[in-house]
């Protein structure tokens, strides 16, 4: 295991993408409610955020809540979503205080009136900050963010606003709601799932995937180190041949 804050003299991955799986395993493991293991959870966020700011990470991506969750039963997604204002509220002074911007990511349309207006003030009030990036997946899904980049960039065709032989990987990918943002270097999965289940399909083209054996609530600051020199310990291709291993 890596000593805390040791990196080797290698420079951190410029972006970290977590699929935060097990919070249900976790409460039900112990005979608690499925929401005491996102309350857990959400004390594994804060753990992250500041492990990875010390770290030096650039950017942080937390699958926090996916389209497909609202398939949930309601009294679940009731509670997550008061898990969710209860975050925004009590926890954007310390983000703005340690420097860190708030970004939101997914389809806001679904989210309820007053949790928009809280996270766009939490966008807001931390926009200047440059120490860490935090991207909060809220009701997001890959596929459907790929077909709504798609349809805007087909709108602009057929307006005549922009020629068919315009449309490259570069502009294709600035119509995603990660615009501006890196690629992810690392995708980390808690929990021992191996899979993306529709996080940042088109972004992770390239990414290395790190699964990780152990429930969301209980990751650690040592996880996040053991990930990060799991990343360093592979070559990156980007598809390239490069001699043989």
């Amino acid at each position: 295991m890596s000593s805390p804050g040791d990196n080797n003299g290698q420079t951190p991955p410029a972006h970290v993408a977590i699929i935060m799986d097990g919070n249900g395993r976790w409460a039900k493991a112990r005979g608690l409610p499925r929401i005491a293991g996102h309350r857990k959870g959400a004390e594994a966020v804060r753990r992250t955020i500041e492990a990875a700011r010390a770290l030096g990470v650039g950017h942080v991506t937390l699958f926090s809540f996916s389209s497909e969750n609202w398939a949930r039963p309601l009294g679940e997604v009731t509670e997550l979503m008061s898990l969710l204002r209860f975050y925004l509220r009590s926890e954007i002074a310390e983000l703005h205080k340690s420097g860190v911007r708030l970004r939101v990511i997914g389809d806001r349309s679904r989210l309820a009136a007053d949790i928009v207006q809280l996270v766009e003030n939490g966008e807001a009030i931390t926009a200047g900050n440059t120490a860490l990036t935090l991207i909060l997946a809220l009701s997001y899904g890959s596929r459907q963010e790929i077909v709504e980049a798609a349809r805007g960039l087909a709108r602009r065709v057929a307006a005549g606003e922009l020629g068919l032989e315009e449309i490259d990987e570069a502009r294709f990918a600035a119509t995603l709601s990660t615009a501006g943002i890196p690629d992810p270097d690392l995708v980390i999965r808690t929990s021992g799932e191996q899979r993306l289940s529709n996080f940042l399909l088109w972004q992770s083209a390239y990414a290395e995937l790190v699964f990780i054996d152990r429930l969301w609530p209980d990751f650690s600051r040592e996880d996040l180190e053991d990930a990060i020199q799991e990343f360093h310990r592979r070559e990156r291709r980007y598809g390239a041949s490069v001699g043989t291993r």
